[in-house]
Formats: C-alpha cells, sequence, structure tokens
C-alpha cells in the first residue's frame, strides 16, 4: 500500500515534468527534477526496507504527498519550494531511521518537570503576558522563546499557556511538544485532538489518522475561524516547517491569536517582521540558589529534620557558579544531593564539595546531537578558551583558522548564535559569551574529538593536538611530560609564575598558536624563533615592555597581537614580516617610524599612533592594498586628517575604520569622510564639537563614543540607507 502510493505520486510527477518540456522554464524544470530524485530514492528505501503498514510509515508517506502537491502547486515561489525539498529530503532520511516495522528505532520522551518549582519568571511572564494580550496594535502573531536547552523556554510557556488571563483570553488552546513527533501530520492531529466543544472532543486519534494533511489542516482552519487562539509548539527543531500549519491559520482580520515557539533555534520565520522574539538568560547567583533551595527541599524527598541548611547558603552559592544559571544543571544538582540525605550541617557541607557535574553535562547530550554538524568543531575549539570568557569575533575565526582549518567563519558565528551555543554581548555581534556548562560539555567532546587536553586538570592525550595550561601564583609552572611535537596549539590560562627555561620550546616544532592572552606574561623568551610553524601568536593584555627581534624570524606569523600592554617596544624587525594578515596593537614605541611597504597582504591594523602612521612625504599606506580594518588613534584639533583621509580614500579594500582622540581634547574636523565611499562600519572615539558634514553613504553601523555632542545625530544618519533600515527595525522592535 505504502509503495503504491509513492507509485501513483511518482506518476503524477513525472506527467507534470513531460508537460513543461513543452512549456519550457528551466528553473522549474530544474526543482522538479530534484523532487522527483529524492522520490525516487524514497521508492527503493521502501523496496528495501519491506516496511509493514506501521503508523509512522503512513504519516511520513502523508507528508511525502502534501509536499509534492505544494511542489506542483507554489512552483514559482522560491522559498517555498527550498522547504519543499527540504522536508522531503528529511522524510528520506527518517525512514531511514525507521526500523523494518515502521517503529522509530530512536524515541523521544517529554521532560516533565516533577518538582515544578519555578524561579525568576516573573519579569519574564509579565513581559510576555503584556505582548500577547495588551498589545493589540502591532500585528506579531507569533512569539519565540528561544534560549539554550534547560534554561527554562519550556518552564516559562507552561506559566504563561496555563496563566489565568491566558485562559480568559484565548478561546482555544493547543499544546504540542514538537520534538516527540516525526512528522508534520502528527502535529496537525495533535491539534485537532485539543478542539474542545461543551467540554468534549470533537475527534478522535483513528478517525484523524485516516485522513490526508490537507483535509487536516482544512479542518484545523475551519475550528479556528473566529475564534482567538493560542497555540504552543515547544521544542521545534530546525528540520520542521511550519510553513504549511501557518498557511492554514491566517486569517483575514487579526484577532490577536498568537502562535508561541519554544526552541533553541533561529528559524526562518524569525528573519521576518511577524514575530517577537524573547531570548532567555541564566539565572543570577541570588535567583540560583532559591532556585537550588526551593529545589533539594521540595515535595517529599527530604524529612524535616535532614531539610538542607539555609545558613550553608554562601557555599552553596559558590558551588552553584560551576552551573552557570542553567535551571537544569541547579535542579539536576540538587536532586542529586537530596538523594544522599545528610543530616547535619557538616555532612552537608562536605557533600557540596563532592558535587558530582557529570551529570550536568549528560543532560545536555540530546542539546549537542541537534546541533548542525558543521558546527561541531567550532563547538569544540570553543574548549581552548577560558570559561566565562568574552569571546572577540575576530580571535574566534583566526583561531578556527588557523587551528581547525576553518575558513567560513561568518556562517559559523551565525549558526552558533542561531543555535544558542553563543549568545551576542554587544550590538554589533563583536563580542560573545558561553555558558560554563556548555563551555565544559565543549572541554569533554574536545577531549574526544580534537585532541584536547588540559594539563594537570584533564586526562591526558597520547598525542595531544591541542593543549591548555593552567598556571596559578601558588605553582610553579608545570613541565608536560607528553608528546609535544603533535601539538598545533597551545593556551596558557590563569597568571603568575613562569619559569620555562630556552629549552622547553625546542619541543614544540610543528605548533601554530601560541596564546598567552591576560596571562600577566612580563617577558617572552628570546628563543621563540624556535617556532617556525607559529601563525598566531596572542600576547593582548600582559606586563610585556619589549617584544624581542626574534619574532621578527617567524616567517610564517599570520597574526600578532600585542594590544593592551602598555608602552611595548616593538623592533623594526616586524615591519619585514611579509606573512603577516592582522596586526593588532596600542602604546607601542618603535625607535624609527613605521615602514609597512613589505605588510602587502595586512587585512587589520590595530591600533597605531597618527604620527606613526603619517610623517613627512610617505605614503607607504597606499601599499596596504588588502587592508580592511584601521584603528588610527591619538587625534586631536591639531591633527591634519587630510592626508590620512586622501590616502584611505585609495584603499578600495578598506571597510571597517576606528579613529580614536584624546580624552580630554577635541578631535579634528572629519568633514573628509564623506570621501571613504566603501566604508561600512565606523567608530569615533572622541570628543567631538560638532558632527561631520557626511559620512560613507553605505555605511552600515556608526558608533559615536564618547562624543559629549550637543546636537541630535539622527536627522544626519537618517540620510543613510542602511543606517536608516536599522533605526527603523530598532523603533519597531523587531531587530
Amino acid at each position: 500500500m505504502v509503495e503504491a502510493v509513492i507509485l501513483s505520486l511518482m506518476q503524477k510527477l513525472n506527467k507534470y515534468q513531460e508537460e513543461r518540456i513543452y512549456k519550457p522554464r528551466k528553473h522549474e524544470i530544474g526543482e522538479m527534477e530534484r523532487v522527483i530524485k529524492e522520490v525516487r530514492e524514497i521508492v527503493d528505501i521502501v523496496r528495501d526496507k519491506k516496511f509493514e503498514e506501521g503508523r509512522r510509515v503512513r504519516f511520513l508517506v502523508s507528508d511525502l504527498v502534501h509536499m509534492a502537491h505544494d511542489a506542483l502547486y507554489k512552483r514559482r515561489q522560491t522559498h517555498v519550494n527550498e522547504y519543499i525539498y527540504n522536508w522531503i529530503g528529511e522524510i528520506k532520511m527518517r525512514m531511514l531511521k525507521l526500523g523494518a516495522d515502521g517503529a522509530e528505532t530512536e524515541s523521544n520522551s517529554e521532560n516533565v518537570d516533577e518538582d515544578h518549582v519555578v524561579v525568576g519568571l516573573d519579569k519574564h511572564i509579565e513581559l510576555l503576558l503584556r505582548t500577547m494580550i495588551f498589545d493589540e496594535i502591532t500585528y506579531r502573531p507569533w512569539v519565540v522563546i528561544k534560549g539554550m536547552s534547560g534554561i527554562g523556554k519550556t518552564t516559562l510557556a507552561r506559566e504563561i499557556y496555563n496563566h489565568a488571563d491566558v485562559i480568559d483570553r484565548f478561546k482555544y488552546r493547543a499544546w504540542v511538544c514538537v520534538s516527540n513527533v516525526l512528522t508534520l501530520k502528527e502535529i496537525f492531529i495533535k491539534l485537532l485532538l485539543q478542539v474542545v466543544v461543551d467540554g468534549e472532543n470533537l475527534h478522535t486519534s483513528s478517525s484523524l489518522e485516516e485522513m490526508d494533511n490537507q483535509t487536516l489542516l482544512y479542518m484545523l482552519h475551519q475550528h479556528l475561524q473566529g475564534l482567538p487562539y493560542l497555540i504552543v509548539l515547544d521544542d521545534l527543531p530546525k528540520q520542521i516547517p511550519l510553513e504549511p500549519l501557518w498557511e492554514a491559520l491566517q486569517k483575514q482580520e487579526y484577532d490577536g491569536s498568537k502562535l508561541v515557539v519554544t526552541s533553541h533555534m533561529t528559524h526562518q520565520f524569525m528573519k521576518t517582521q511577524w514575530h517577537d522574539v524573547h531570548k532567555m538568560e541564566a539565572l543570577d547567583p541570588n535567583m540560583s540558589w532559591q532556585l537550588f533551595y526551593k529545589t533539594i527541599n521540595s515535595g517529599n524527598k527530604l524529612r524535616s529534620e535532614q531539610k538542607f541548611p539555609k545558613d550553608l547558603e554562601y557555599q552553596g552559592k559558590l558551588m552553584l557558579r560551576k552551573c552557570g544559571g542553567l535551571p537544569l544543571a541547579i535542579k539536576e544538582v540538587a536532586n542529586q544531593l537530596a538523594q544522599k540525605k545528610a543530616s547535619t550541617g557538616t555532612e552537608w557541607e562536605h557533600l557540596l564539595d563532592s558535587v558530582d557535574f557529570g551529570s550536568t553535562l549528560e543532560l545536555l547530550e540530546p542539546y549537542y546531537q541537534k546541533l548542525d554538524p558543521k558546527l561541531l568543531p567550532c563547538f569544540m575549539y570553543l574548549a581552548l578558551f577560558k570559561e566565562n570568557t568574552t569571546l572577540r569575533k575576530n580571535k574566534l575565526s583566526q583561531i578556527w583558522d588557523v587551528a581547525g582549518g576553518l575558513y567560513d567563519s561568518h556562517s559559523y558565528f551565525d549558526g552558533l548564535v542561531d543555535e544558542s551555543v553563543i549568545d551576542e554581548v554587544n550590538d554589533m555581534s563583536t563580542r560573545y559569551r558561553m555558558n560554563p556548562v556548555l563551555h565544559r560539555l565543549s572541554i569533554k567532546k574536545a577531549e574526544e574529538g580534537i585532541g584536547f587536553e588540559i594539563l594537570g586538570s584533564t586526562r591526558l592525550n597520547r598525542n595531544p593536538r591541542h593543549r591548555v595550561i593552567i598556571c596559578s601564583r601558588d605553582n610553579n609552572f608545570s613541565y608536560s611530560t607528553n608528546q609535544d611535537e603533535y601539538l598545533v596549539s597551545l593556551f596558557f590560562h590563569g597568571g603568575g609564575y613562569f619559569n620555562a627555561s630556552p629549552s622547553y620550546w625546542e619541543s614544540f616544532e610543528n605548533l601554530e598558536v601560541l596564546d598567552f592572552q591576560d596571562f600577566g606574561l612580563k617577558v617572552l623568551p628570546e628563543t621563540i624563533d624556535i617556532l617556525m610553524e607559529l601563525r598566531y601568536l596572542g600576547l593582548r593584555n600582559n606586563y610585556i615592555k619589549e617584544l624581542p627581534k626574534a619574532v621578527g624570524f617567524l616567517e610564517k606569523l599570520e597574526v600578532l597581537d600585542i594590544a593592551q600592554n602598555f608602552m611595548v617596544q616593538v623592533p623594526d624587525i616586524i615591519w619585514k614580516l611579509d606573512s603577516l594578515l592582522h596586526l593588532y596593537m596600542s602604546d607601542v614605541i618603535s625607535e624609527k617610524p613605521f615602514t609597512m611597504d613589505v605588510l602587502q597582504r595586512l587585512k587589520t591594523l590595530t591600533s597605531v599612533s597618527f604620527d606613526d602612521l603619517i610623517y613627512d612625504d610617505h605614503d607607504e599606506l597606499l601599499g596596504l592594498t588588502s587592508l580592511e580594518k584601521l584603528g588610527v588613534q591619538d587625534l586631536d584639533g591639531k591633527t591634519h586628517v587630510s592626508k590620512l583621509f586622501g590616502l584611505l580614500s585609495n584603499l578600495k579594500s578598506l571597510k571597517h575604520l576606528i579613529l580614536t582622540g584624546y580624552r580630554f581634547r577635541s578631535m579634528p574636523c572629519l568633514d573628509e569622510l564623506g570621501t571613504l565611499q566603501n566604508l561600512r562600519t565606523l567608530k569615533l572615539d572622541g570628543r567631538l564639537d560638532r558632527l561631520p558634514n557626511s559620512f560613507p553613504y553605505w555605511l552600515t553601523s556608526l558608533t559615536l563614543a564618547n562624543s559629549c555632542l550637543n546636537e541630535d545625530p539622527m536627522p544626519l544618519l537618517g540620510e543613510l540607507p542602511q543606517i536608516a533600515e536599522c533605526l527603523h527595525r530598532s523603533t519597531n522592535g523587531y531587530s
């Protein structure tokens, strides 16, 4: 029966294709060929597996017929064709995972919060109620609750769903846990089963299962006409397309109906203006403690004489730091301790020191398995960075490139943010943060997947490729007895005593990444030139007074970061490093003016003093034809910037410019900024007597810091199309 239905579908598709040959539209024929190819492969799967007439198989076939029907009748809409093709491909993959009897080989179970302890959601509930009930002006039928796994999305949605005001406002309410369904048809059936009239369900599961998808959607549309509805789709995965459901639910007039989605993903529909996104955040230390205390003492876990003592709040908060404000982790730790049933404060205190946080990582394993496979290497390389640190976008992309060979960094950032692995710290999307629990999961996966080790803290790898060494002021530097010749990257965390002998570096013959950021390093070894394969040298935020000349002999060095080392002396030889792509500096001292004519591959140069960059009749900036980002500092009212802007106007690759003045002096007149038409982002940091008369026309981002302006910049900024669009989105609340 199943095979017959698919073969009948194939005949219709082939007939359509034959008819189109005489009325050719190449793109339509190509798109239909993609669909037909996928359907043929599904036929082969059905024949190979000899499926019984199982429920899952019938539902998948129903979805397949639905998508093929849409492909025939919605072929002129490109985005529609894409989701149709993607879902047909997903149907094929899900059939491959089915057993011979048509049952799932992998089962999912909905997480049920047995304790139902809720803390820290009052503000979120108030905001969402205001959006869903009281905002009747803006047409935004979608409400998206987004955040990483275990952060409380479902708990918040359940509190909203059962709120008295919501029950009173919406005549039809339905809840579907989408992560537990395999097909669109299951979603439609679950929604119809929750249609209640006079206290009775109108439909039975068996009757609905016999209907096709289009009939189910038509029935749902008919039932909801004239009714304000609230539908919650909980834990929506990436693959499920909501377009068919949304088309059925759309109404002639907006009556306040809402479709609430919880997901760790950014879905395609979330990139429209028809939605409000509510991003979940981790709990602060006080809320974390309250959730822990209520959970461990809730229900019948402990007898009254065993209750967790409140006077251990300080020790408890220290322990909870490792939970990163993640409710899932906090509750897991509380339940773990409750099972041990201590009787005295001393026993509880001892248990706090022996908590096993490994179980929290196991709870996040399903979340990890759902991540886009292409993001998994990026996720593992996040283990190289410190826990709870702010991640700089440029450094991340450079480490991914050098250490992991991951070149398309822009898509990786978008993917990691979309899937709630990292969160943006600023509006410029240049700083990110990762939850500590996820960071520990990245360490675990990196140990398993990329040869990662933390010296002295985790199990040592037989052939390590990436290593973190943690130093403290109390302990001497720890030498490795492991094989160092395989190492590609070496990161130093902590700070304090670093007494490695010159011979220490001789074993790192293949090292490509060496990072000392925030380490407190005072002297960089003269023997650094031993590392002939080094491509990345990170020395940001240390106490280095002088850069050794040996750095100039690192012939493969692509990234040199010596920013935030106060008054560091740099040797002239670094201007001969023609391999350099990115050079980050601040407050550097050089015996001679900068001579950068050799640095023709340089893409980033920050932050260089104006006097070191522009002097006499030198115009070496013209040689930096690949330069994309430039930071110039020490500008004041006496600075002659005309020559700078004249040179920069010839650099066609320059897209990002930072101009920094002195703290108590006004910056010079910047009217010539408008000549830099290739600029996309601009930051002006310093006192401005007035705004420039013009800005680069295609500017997408402008930052004014410490400007002390008395005039409103918005009228001028409104003339820039990209900036005006951002301002428009911001005022409309969907940016």
